[in-house]
């Protein structure tokens, strides 16, 4: 203490004056600085900067108490404004960053998780009028989970996008009716089921399980990234997760403003569960039906309830039903899933905490291989990068190794083939090495996916929806490999290829012995569209339905429950229906057969059409009073295009003929500009056909829609057999007679491209 000396006061020469307490002519312990315009800082300093407990006023009026670290405000502080504004909380760099209350001038106020000066994390946000949403923000709008309550007594618990309500979520009015479907940008878009005031409905906890929450509690996701420092597995509650990072890795434990954070955290905790705050509303609304539950059983079970969909907040589609059929419904759709996962054996491998560490053990061993084989120059490849010597193999034991990192996984062994191969098809597929590992082993981690086929296969989906990861099947490892040479071949040949794309086919051996193969496909939906319809097309009518009470909006559809005829440009019919004829004659000289088409639909609802039809008055004066709202052609500009997360960037842009054999792309008003491409964004008329399976209770409002599709070729390691061909006559003998021969590759290539031609015909 002897070396600081206490100086009344010294004025600098650009007047500045600074009393208190020096150390080698720098102000160091307390003092008082006065800037030239005003400005007054008091409180603590450390080697000429502000550092520790402080104080400043701004010469307009604005304050800020609390702590200071070289010279910014960082740590637990309160920054006032005259206009009437305040935010309470933490700091770093100048900008609020962690945990904090806000109140605006307006009297709106915010409280919860802050970064770089915006809301993101869970919060509570309450608005003046009286409305309030408690739940997730990323970038300073509403994204994730959350429920927003208005005024009036409505409430939405469901998923959020930049500030609208997009995917699945419940609306609960004030009167008591419940809606359950999905939204669009703020519009409800796709299937829904409405119940009337007064009606029966599903408790909260089946509700949530229907749109893939967790019994209606914890909403926010394990963090699956390499970098987690969580050393166990997925047991470990969200809230003390939320409360650890921030309290160790944040600012508040530099500072020592436990009491501070302590507080604000246990406040914080109750953020994030918005679906307390629904369950609270719903258990005291529905007191009064649960109490007369009994007397009114069968009255309750005969109320009508209606199975509706929606494109763009225009009902297209109505189903009405009695609630017992729903109830009916629901629990066969369990015994089915149930069943279907008895007869699944590669689940078994995975049963309790083992997928979370599957998921782990991909990154670890995606991020290895990237890693690796990125560095090698770039070359041709050659005939040794197909053999069987063309491994990467690697041992990642739990604690680490001279070559692998430490992890909370298991240990297993990790195998890659043909890593030079794959990694020639990524750069020919334009992937940038670095976003395909951030993609894979992004922060976000993987999704794992319902299977939608009969295999038992095993699908997850990288967090940005680029990427579909699909266990495999031994003879389907032995199939790809076989095939791959050519398939190279053909995808470098033929870039506008409706194959599927391979990034990547790897092999994980866990401890007994057992092996886990997966390959990893692009995502032919990554799309910022909805997709409203998908379907398997094989042109088969054996087993090719599906039991219309175990539809849902994820399912995914067969050839005879196809309703619809697709409309197409002429050139770009042409030129689909060419690189079909072309990719099959591929599969069958690999042998292949069994594939399938996987088609996407996006609709368009077709009052947007009327709308454009009522402006031709104005159009003609020069003017456009009604602006276009349906998907529309235009001429190519790429300088101008919608950057889309998907992996949809080769190949040629498509010709139409409409606007006179130039290259185009799609304008969908209210979403973006997009390349058309073969599979890609692909503009269509979908006219829809009498079906067999129309019920007398449900009716389809419209015969014609807009429609954007998407599609590709999948199931392509399926190979042609004597025993496959014994099998499939067999069940062509039960079921159509005159199929028993179409399993050879040949006639299925034949058959496959006959029935396209009649998905999408010429136009009259």
């Amino acid at each position: 203490m002897d070396d600081i000396e206490r100086l009344s006061e010294k004025t600098f020469p650009n007047g500045d004056i600074y009393s208190g307490d020096f150390k080698e002519l720098l102000p160091n312990g307390k003092g008082k600085y006065t800037w030239s315009d005003g400005t007054i800082y008091e409180g603590d300093w450390e080697e000429g900067k502000m550092t520790g407990k402080g104080q400043i006023i701004w010469s307009k009026g604005a304050k800020y108490e609390g702590d200071f670290s070289g010279g910014y405000l960082h740590g637990f502080g309160t920054f006032t404004i005259p206009e009437g504004s305040f935010y309470s909380g933490t700091w770093r760099m100048n900008v609020q960053y962690g945990i904090g209350r806000k109140q605006y001038s307006n009297f709106d106020t915010y409280e919860g998780s802050w970064k770089e000066g915006v809301h993101d994390g869970c919060g509570r946000y309450c608005w003046c009028g009286g409305n309030t949403y408690i739940g997730h923000w990323k970038a300073g709008k509403m994204s994730g989970r959350g429920v927003m309550k208005w005024v009036n007594g409505d409430l939405f618990d469901g998923l959020w996008l930049n500030g609208f309500r997009h995917g699945s979520g419940i609306y609960r009015f004030a009167d008591g009716g419940y809606y359950i479907g999905t939204w669009s940008r703020g519009l409800k878009d796709g299937n829904g089921t409405f119940y009337p005031a007064g009606s029966k409905h599903p408790t909260l906890n089946k509700w949530s399980r229907s749109l893939g929450y967790d019994d209606g509690k914890n909403f926010l996701s394990h963090n699956l990234s390499l970098n987690s420092e969580e050393g166990s597995a997925p047991t470990q509650s969200v809230k003390r997760s939320l409360s650890e990072k921030i309290s160790i890795g944040g600012i508040l434990k530099k500072t020592g403003q436990k009491s501070h954070d302590s507080s604000l955290l246990d406040k914080n905790q109750n953020l994030c569960d918005p679906a307390r705050d629904f369950t609270c509303h719903e258990s005291s609304g529905m007191s009064s039906h649960t109490s007369d539950e009994g007397q009114h059983e069968v009255h309750d079970n005969n109320t009508l309830i209606y199975e509706r969909e929606y494109l763009q907040d225009i009902l297209i589609k109505e189903r009405v039903r009695k609630y017992a059929e729903l109830t009916c419904k629901t629990k066969q759709r369990k015994t089915f899933n149930v069943k279907k996962a008895i007869r699944s054996s590669c689940l078994d491998i995975f049963k309790g905490n083992r997928s979370y560490y599957l998921k782990l053990n991909l990154q670890l061993g995606i991020r290895y291989t990237v890693g690796k084989i990125t560095p090698v120059p770039m070359r041709e490849v050659r005939y040794s990068d197909f053999g069987d010597r063309a491994r990467i193999r690697m041992y990642f034991p739990r604690k680490g190794s001279q070559f692998t990192p430490p992890h909370y996984s298991i240990d297993f062994h990790w195998k890659d083939y043909c890593p030079m191969v794959f990694r020639n098809l990524r750069e020919m597929f334009k992937l940038d090495a670095a976003e395909y590992m951030m993609s894979m082993c992004g922060d976000d981690g993987l999704r794992e996916l319902a299977s939608p086929g009969k295999s038992g296969s095993i699908f997850y989906l990288s967090h940005d929806d680029r990427f579909v990861i699909k266990t495999l099947k031994k003879t389907e490892l032995k199939v790809l490999l076989k095939m791959l040479p050519k398939y190279y071949e053909h995808v470098k040949e033929h870039e506008n290829t409706l194959i599927t794309k391979f990034f990547g086919l790897h092999r994980i051996t866990l401890r007994g012995g057992r092996k886990v193969r997966f390959v990893v496909m692009g995502n032919m939906f990554c799309t910022e569209l909805r997709v409203h319809r998908r379907y398997d097309l094989k042109g088969s009518t054996v087993g090719r339905i599906t039991n219309k009470d175990k539809i849902d909006q994820t399912t995914t559809l067969k050839d005879l429950d196809l309703s619809y005829e697709f409309h197409m440009d002429k050139f770009l019919r042409e030129s689909l229906l060419e690189q079909i004829r072309r990719d099959c004659e591929f599969l069958e000289s690999q042998q292949i057969i069994d594939y399938s088409l996987l088609l996407g639909v996006h609709l368009r609802a077709p009052e947007q059409k009327t709308l454009l039809e009522t402006g031709d008055d104005a159009i003609s004066q020069g003017e456009l009073t009604i602006p276009p709202t349906r998907p529309i052609l235009v001429n190519h500009e790429p300088n101008i295009l919608s950057k889309t997360p998907g992996p949809h960037s080769r190949g040629n842009v498509l010709r139409a003929y409409s606007l006179g054999d130039k290259e185009v792309d799609l304008l969908v008003p209210g979403t973006g500009r997009f390349r058309v491409q073969l599979g890609v964004y692909m503009p269509a008329q979908a006219h829809r056909k009498p079906h067999h399976s129309e019920a007398d209770s449900e009716y389809e409002r419209f015969e014609d829609y807009d429609a954007v599709l998407f599609m590709g070729i999948i199931d392509i390691l399926q190979e042609y057999n004597v025993k496959k061909k014994l099998e499939h006559a067999y069940k062509s003998l039960r079921y159509n007679p005159l199929e028993i021969s179409v399993v050879e590759p040949k006639l299925y290539a034949k058959r496959f491209n006959n029935f396209l031609k009649t998905v999408f015909p010429d136009l009259p």
